[in-house]
C-alpha cells in the first residue's frame, strides 16, 4: 500500500531472492497512480514471484462489472486478486468466475482486520455473512481465503469452518504488525499452507530486508 514506484522497487531489490518470500501484493495506491501494467512491469524486471492485486475491497460490485475487471488485471499479467464480495451471492459468483475464465487465482475475503467489523461488535456487516461468502467460494473451486491474522478467535473459528469443506485450502493473513497479529500465535492455529500478508511493519522499516528475514525465522 505505498504510494511511490522507488519505494516498491527498493522494497522488491531487497527481498526478492529471500525464499520465504512468496509474493508481492500491489494495491490502488500504486494502480491507480501509475497504472497496474506499468507497476507489473517494473516488478518483473526482478522478479517472477507470484503478484497478487488488491483493490480495497475488489469484489463488492455488481456482477457485470466482474469482467471489465478481471479482463484488465489479465492484460497486467497479474496472478491473483484479493477480493471481498459483500455486497450478494450473484456478485461473488460473478467476480469468481470472471477471475478464473482469465486464469486470475481469486484469493476471497470476508472479514477485515478492524474490531467494529462484524455487527456483533457494531458494524455494517452480519455475523454469519462471512460463513456464507466462504461456503459460495467453496462450491466454486475457490482455494485460498483471506483470514483475519489480529483476531484469533475468529481465525481459528472460520479456518475450521473452510477446512472442512475445501481440499487443501492456502490461507493468507493480514493484520500481522502493525495491527497488533503476531506470527507465533497465528503459527500455533494454523497447520495448513498459509502466507502472511505485511505492509507497514516493512515499508516502514529502516532496515527493510533485515525485517524480513527476522520476520521470516518467527515461521520456524
Amino acid at each position: 500500500d505505498i504510494e511511490s514506484i522507488e519505494d516498491l522497487i527498493k522494497i522488491v531489490s531487497q527481498t526478492y531472492d529471500i525464499e520465504e518470500i512468496s509474493g508481492y501484493k500491489i494495491g490502488f495506491s500504486l494502480a491507480l497512480r501509475y497504472g497496474l501494467s506499468y507497476v507489473v512491469s517494473e516488478i518483473r524486471k526482478i522478479t517472477e514471484k507470484s503478484i497478487i492485486y488488491d483493490h480495497q475491497k475488489g469484489g463488492t460490485d455488481v456482477p457485470h462489472m466482474s469482467k471489465i475487471f478481471s479482463n484488465i488485471l489479465k492484460i497486467a499479467n497479474i496472478d491473483y486478486a484479493i477480493i471481498f464480495p459483500l455486497c450478494g451471492p450473484s456478485s461473488e459468483i460473478s467476480w469468481i468466475e470472471a477471475l478464473k475464465e482469465v486464469d486470475i487465482t481469486p484469493i476471497v475475503g470476508a472479514i477485515m482486520t478492524i474490531s467494529d467489523f462484524l455487527s456483533s461488535n457494531g458494524g455494517f456487516i452480519e455475523d454469519n455473512a462471512p460463513l456464507k461468502i466462504f461456503k459460495i467460494a467453496a462450491q466454486l473451486g475457490v482455494k485460498d481465503y483471506v483470514l483475519p491474522g489480529n483476531n484469533y478467535q475468529l481465525l481459528e473459528k472460520y479456518k475450521k469452518e473452510i477446512d472442512a469443506i475445501v481440499d487443501s485450502p492456502i490461507y493468507y493473513l493480514p493484520g500481522i504488525g502493525e495491527q497488533g497479529g503476531e506470527i507465533s500465535i497465528c503459527s500455533k492455529i494454523m497447520k495448513n499452507k498459509w502466507h502472511i500478508i505485511i505492509g507497514r511493519s516493512i515499508y516502514k522499516s529502516k532496515d527493510i530486508r533485515n525485517t524480513v528475514i527476522n520476520l521470516a525465522k518467527l515461521l520456524d
